[in-house]
């Protein structure tokens, strides 16, 4: 498959893709203390639950030859759709992206040319600026964490710290360990860590200004680290809804654009 080449002011801005907050806090005497198999249950039953998001808000990404943002509006439709729209001066929209596991559209309205094509690896990358399958790239939106791995066993270590539950899984075949710090109260994931065996960090996360949106806590602040590829991505949200009744993607190329098959 060939690779998008997007034009550079594109892809400044697509690039920016990639201390807990407060949340409403329930009294201390109704905090009931969950053994390690019955917080993963409800964490992945909590992230399960958003069917469907929408939020606008301001991307940040820094690597060794980007340092920008940007502002931008998400929609996402589980499990097969995302809808990304980068906003320029005065609520302009410069680029447009839809997402399915199978297919995309990239709208360049700068160019007006829109390239559509078959989903890869490559193509996400490519426009997203992130290493990251599609599921993945869903979750990440949300600040949400996918636990699946782990609702069948129990983690290598568990401890509660003061307001925090804390969970350590060791991937003995990958060698990397795995931390997830949970908020006792909102039963949001403040921050998870991936370690290898030597020490050294591969990815981390941190959430922060959690609101409850549906019940589950979900943080107005993302900030995503690639250590093996030297990234880092914070998105800062201004607003969120979650599970509306309706929700539509409204996507058309103009009649003029140039289509270019990928």
């Amino acid at each position: 498959m060939k690779k998008i080449i997007l034009p550079a002011v594109i892809c400044l801005n697509l690039l920016l893709l990639l201390s807990p907050g407060c949340v409403p806090s329930k009294p201390t005497a109704e905090v009931e203390i969950l053994p390690a198999e019955r917080l993963v249950n409800k964490l992945e039953a909590n992230r399960r639950s958003i069917k469907t998001f929408d939020g606008t808000g301001t991307i940040f990404i820094k690597t060794d030859k980007f340092d920008n943002k940007a502002s931008f509006k998400v929609t996402l439709v589980k499990p097969d759709s995302l809808y990304f729209t980068v906003i320029g001066p005065f609520g302009i929209q410069l680029a447009e992206a839809l997402v399915a596991k199978d297919n995309f559209v990239f709208y360049d309205a700068l160019r007006n040319t829109a390239y559509e094509g078959t989903v890869s690896d490559d193509v996400l990358q490519n426009i997203f600026k992130v290493d990251l399958p599609f599921n993945e790239l869903i979750d990440s939106f949300i600040g949400a964490v996918n636990l699946t791995k782990h609702l069948y066993k129990q983690p290598t270590k568990y401890s509660v710290e003061y307001d925090k539950y804390v969970l350590t899984y060791t991937d003995s075949v990958a060698q990397v360990t795995t931390t997830y710090v949970v908020d006792i109260r909102s039963l949001g994931i403040t921050d998870f860590k991936v370690t290898n065996f030597s020490g050294e960090n591969i990815l981390e996360g941190k959430y922060s200004d959690f609101d409850f949106l549906e019940n589950v806590a979900v943080p107005y602040t993302i900030e995503l680290r690639n250590y093996k590829d030297d990234q880092s991505v914070t998105i800062k949200y201004k607003k969120m809804i979650a599970n509306k009744p309706e929700i539509s993607i409204d996507f058309q190329i103009p009649n003029d654009a140039t289509v270019i098959k990928w």
